[in-house]
């Protein structure tokens, strides 16, 4: 039998934001999206309150005052390094690990078999914890499927204290629980499938671990199938332990500010571009075609809606950001229409290959050369030491008056000395 543990921050954007400000313990608060629209991450007293994930934030003003809902811009920079600092102390408690998302991660236990993993699950939680000052459950299952559903009963049940292994309960009582619970919990279930799972009378996980695999295949695809089987114990998604290279590289934003002038949508353009390169160049790849689009918002009723995009082929494939800055502006200039508000711009990088052994055209003079090579090394060098956009394009310009919503953002604490921590006021 397989051990798969998952480990999952809960309420990951709020707790980060309780772990530099004690005061918001136990209060109701939401995280939202960019441009401050959405709640795209609420505390359990918010939840309790019945806001559903994605709420527009303007919807619940009132709710908000009634209740001293706090609100808080995202502050992806302090999300991103505390979830690499979780990441770094799980590697500790085994070799085998696939990082899923910003708040989870698989680990395979399986060569612990002499431990008792319940304790070890506590030790987990203890230490990130003590280390970060962040809560987490862990959910221990003999399929990845499984380790999902331990996790979520980790958490919605308090006499597990946060660990629950499924592999350590009996069948019965594995699956008493999954009558009491929803299909939709289900990893991979979402909500457009539960209303087809529901029409079928398969309403609970166990209508669903109890379900014919190969005929739900015919009805749904081979997820399904593989779904079904994993319910039962046999592992058909193996841990990543590598991540593989994207396929395609997108950068794009929401305006915080209506943007009228070819100028001001130049600038965001390069400002993605140049993200879209840097990522790029982390994941050794160079782009083989770029694409860009604009759109105005199609919710202004009296105004003229409007969106386009192009898709740029490269005569070389490359990661140099000014190469790449260029061509995405060359397309800017073919969409732009004059005179209309636009809402939201992006890039994409398409037709990515690895960046070793990459054949390049003999007549084509875009390929990179050394000094090239070199140059975007010491600027990624650069901003990586001392701040992102330390150096960058003048193009990208400085003032930004279109840039996005953030008007509640906390400090961030981990990633930048400006915002480091001050000296709290006691008297307050």
């Amino acid at each position: 039998m397989r051990n798969i543990a998952l480990i999952d921050v809960n309420n990951f954007y709020v707790s980060c934001e309780r772990v530099f400000n004690p005061k918001l313990l136990n209060k109701p608060i939401v995280v939202l999206s960019n441009n401050d629209g959405c709640a795209v991450a609420r505390s359990d007293e918010v939840k309790a309150l019945g806001v559903a994930m994605g709420a527009p934030w303007f919807k619940l003003k009132d709710l908000a005052k009634q209740h001293n809902i706090l609100a808080y811009s995202s502050n992806y920079a302090l999300y991103a390094d505390m979830s690499n600092r979780v990441m770094s102390i799980l590697k500790h408690y085994s070799p085998d690990q696939e990082v899923y998302s910003i708040d989870e991660s698989f680990l395979d236990l399986t060569a612990f078999k002499s431990k008792d993993l319940v304790a070890y699950g506590q030790q987990m939680r203890q230490r990130i914890n003590q280390w970060t000052g962040l809560p987490v459950c862990v959910g221990i299952g003999s399929t990845k499927t499984l380790s999902k559903l331990a996790n979520h009963c980790a958490k919605k049940r308090p006499d597990f204290n946060g660990v629950c292994n499924l592999n350590s309960m009996a069948p019965e009582t594995i699956n008493q629980m999954f009558t009491e619970i929803d299909v939709g919990e289900v990893w991979g279930v979402g909500r457009k499938l539960v209303l087809k799972l529901n029409a079928l009378g398969i309403n609970t996980v166990l209508d669903l671990k109890r379900a014919n695999p190969e005929r739900l295949r015919q009805q749904f695809s081979v997820v399904m199938e593989k779904t079904i089987r994993e319910l039962n114990g046999i592992v058909c998604i193996e841990l990543e332990e590598i991540t593989p290279p994207k396929q395609q590289i997108m950068s794009s934003r929401s305006f915080g500010y209506s943007v009228t002038d070819y100028n001001s949508l130049a600038q965001s353009i390069t400002l993605y571009m140049s993200r879209a390169a840097e990522k790029l160049r982390r994941q050794q790849s160079y782009a083989g075609s770029v694409y860009i689009f604009i759109r105005t918002s199609p919710f202004k009723e009296n105004e003229r809606f409007y969106s386009n995009g192009r898709t740029i082929s490269m005569p070389s494939p490359t990661d140099d950001t000014r190469k790449l800055v260029n061509v995405a502006l060359w397309g800017l200039k073919q969409i732009y229409v004059p005179n209309l508000g636009y809402a939201k711009a992006g890039v994409m990088l398409g037709e990515l290959v690895a960046a070793q052994g990459i054949q390049t055209d003999l007549f084509s003079t875009q390929k990179n050369t050394p000094k090239s090579d070199r140059l975007m090394a010491m600027l990624d060098s650069i901003n990586k030491k001392m701040g992102k956009e330390s150096i960058k394009l003048a193009s990208e310009g400085f003032s930004r008056p279109w840039k996005m919503k953030q008007g509640n953002k906390s400090p961030c604490y981990t990633t930048n000395w400006d915002d480091n921590i001050q000296a709290l006021d006691l008297e307050q």
